[in-house]
């Protein structure tokens, strides 16, 4: 360790090579990493899926159940219940459709304390539990829907509730269940889930004090499994099965094979990020096609907002997917269809049954470019790993040569008789990390702040304070440190922007554990702009100034609201400029909000690890940037 550490050692032969080539090296690795990448969706680096649980025994069951008619039924009674309470959930009528079933019915009671005005909102979730009459109630298996009433932005799931009451019908004459069945309707869509599931396990999962899950008056087993209906017709030809999940969590394998399994058994299309399987016979364009499908899971994963309800069970440890049935227009021989669908649930939920423990042979990360093959993570891990090297490296390279500097100070000092230079000036360096992680830690904790003084100074809605006090605070961040310009010694800004490294390239590491797409995002985006960002005498030349004009586009709310504009306009295209524009402007303002509220309610890490990590590692190099860095004190 000496040879690294100790400046009278000198560099080695590898450390003087790595310090020649390292921005030939660097590019390589960041290029290698972008290749990596794309060639994830050629089939040779694709594995074809597979049951790792053989207690699943998938289609080995014989099918009895014939939902069609009842479905239909229940259907019918249920739109007319609608129509009746178009704004409401119908909580007596499937309260009543439950207790005729004889299932234990629940209601379950919840709030929302909306955090910025503090207003509240209240909601029902009903549930109905079949107890397995072949155990001792130690295990539970959910088919879920949520409820959306006539009016709702969301496509309707009433087919879903209607599939659901007559699924429980025929599961009650059933004598073959290991598991309690629950059968769970819920309200206010994501919000109703994450209230029931804290109730369940008498958990509070986001901020205390925000949404009020209350108790819960019957409970089953432990819960193993959850299957989420989303069915928006009794037309349907194909089932999209959702697995991203709160944090850019996944189910494991093994319940994605399984319902894509069952589903083709079905003779119903499958989809994955609503794209059917399609080869090509042109092997460029069937690499293009299973790219981008990738590529949308990715996109998809790194938000860490759930695609549906099954997104919040992962947390508790319960796999969970979501069927969301689609119609083709025009479609014939509806009854027929919607028999196949009920057959699909009832294959799927018994064959989760079969199970003798929990799922865990199978995999927990992984990246999907078609329905029927998979990418391991021990394939995928490797383009992050080359493009975090980088960093890595610049970290490494910039240290080594404050090493060969302080080295040559040294030995002119004695040569001279002269005394040393000054070394680190550890307490400015320490205030420069500590204030910048400070400003991220009270920017993280500003909305209430800006909430409050936007209400009362200019009667401002709360979309609005929160919006204009992030575009305030993203002037003051760019233009305090650019107009100030203090003077800072080499040494100082040249260690600074070593630690910001470390610290840019041990955070996208920790991110990589848990939510693989955020990280690679990330590190496609930052790592190869941090490169050129260097303590420099001489502040004023105009790569210089183009360094600093790219940096400040990657700000955090800069690149942001980028990115949702040019995601506006491409959902508007045929839209006026203008009206784009305006559309964009709505779009950052609600991003925003969501965000900080999926941060207070479900406990997302996106808002908070944008702000509390990435804004000051942002501001570390920038400091460097506006700094007029001098060799000597």
């Amino acid at each position: 360790m000496g040879l690294l550490t100790d400046p009278r050692a000198g560099p080695g032969k590898v450390i003087k090579l790595l310090l020649k080539w390292e921005r030939p090296l660097c590019f390589l690795l960041y290029i290698s990493g972008i290749a990596w990448i794309l060639l994830l969706a050629l089939p040779t680096f694709n594995d074809n899926t597979y049951f790792s649980e053989n207690a699943l025994l998938p289609g080995l069951v014989t099918k009895e159940s014939n939902l069609e008619q009842t479905s239909k039924q229940y259907y019918l009674e249920l739109i007319h219940e609608m129509k009746r309470y178009p704004d409401a959930m119908p909580y007596a009528w499937l309260a009543a459709k439950l207790n005729q079933l004889q299932l234990d019915v629940f209601v379950h009671n919840f709030s929302l304390i909306y955090p910025f005005q503090e207003q509240r909102y209240t909601g029902q979730n009903i549930y109905g539990i079949i107890r397995a009459p072949r155990a001792a109630s130690t295990e539970a298996i959910i088919v879920s829907v949520p409820f959306r009433p006539v009016y709702s932005i969301y496509l309707d799931t009433a087919p879903s509730v209607a599939l659901l009451l007559a699924f429980a019908k025929f599961c009650r004459r059933q004598k073959y269940w290991a598991k309690d069945i629950i059968f769970l309707i819920t309200e206010h869509e994501q919000l109703g889930i994450q209230a029931w599931l804290d109730a369940y396990h008498g958990v509070t999962s986001g901020n205390e004090g925000v949404l009020i899950s209350g108790d819960l008056s019957g409970r089953a087993g432990s819960i193993q499994a959850a299957i989420n209906l989303e069915l928006h017709s009794m037309k349907i030809s194909s089932i999209d099965v959702k697995v991203e999940g709160l944090n850019g969590q996944l189910p494991n394998l093994d319940l994605f094979n399984l319902a894509q399994n069952m589903i083709a058994k079905g003779g119903i299309r499958q989809t994955f990020q609503r794209r059917f399987d399609i080869k090509y016979k042109d092997k460029f364009k069937n690499w293009w096609y299973h790219f981008n499908t990738l590529l949308m899971m990715i996109a998809t994963q790194a938000t860490g907002v759930p695609t549906g309800n099954h997104g919040l069970f992962h947390r508790f440890g319960i796999e969970a997917i979501t069927l969301e049935g689609f119609e083709k227009p025009g479609q014939q021989n509806s009854d027929e269809n919607f028999y196949q669908v009920g057959r699909i649930v009832e294959s799927i939920i018994r064959s989760l049954n079969n199970l003798l423990e929990r799922f865990h042979q199978s995999y927990f990360f992984y990246l999907l470019p078609s329905t029927d093959t998979y990418i391991s993570i021990g394939l995928y891990i490797r383009s992050l790993v080359l493009i975090i090297a980088i960093v890595f490296i610049k970290a490494f390279s910039m240290w080594q040569r404050l090493q060969v500097s302080t080295s040559i100070e040294n030995k002119k000092s004695t040569t001279s008789k002269q005394s040393k230079k000054d070394g680190f000036d550890i307490g400015t360096i320490t205030s420069e990390i500590l204030w910048a992680h400070i400003c991220g830690v009270v920017i993280a904790s500003s909305p209430h702040a800006l909430t409050y003084i936007g209400s009362k100074l200019w009667n401002l809605r709360t979309e609005d304070s929160i919006y204009f006090g992030f575009a305030a605070i993203t002037v003051l961040t760019v233009m305090l440190p650019l107009y100030s310009r203090r003077k800072m010694k080499f040494k100082n800004a040249a260690l600074i922007c070593v630690i910001a490294s470390v610290e840019l390239a041990t955070v996208l590491m920790c991110l990589a554990m848990h939510n693989f797409s955020l990280a690679l995002v990330a590190a496609v985006v930052y790592a190869p702009a941090i490169l050129p960002i260097t303590p420099k005498q001489n502040s004023t030349s105009k790569f210089r100034s183009v360094i600093s004009f790219l940096w400040i586009l990657l700000h955090p709310f800069v690149t942001s609201s980028v990115l949702i504009m040019c995601y506006t306009y491409i959902n508007f295209t045929t839209e006026p400029f203008l009206s784009i524009l305006f559309r964009g402007y709505r779009a950052i303002k609600q991003a925003y909000v969501f965000s900080i509220m999926d941060s207070m309610i479900y406990g997302n890490w996106f808002y908070n690890v944008t702000i509390s990590m990435m804004l000051p590692i942002w501001l570390l190099f920038w400091n460097i940037l506006c700094s007029d860095s001098v060799i000597h004190s």
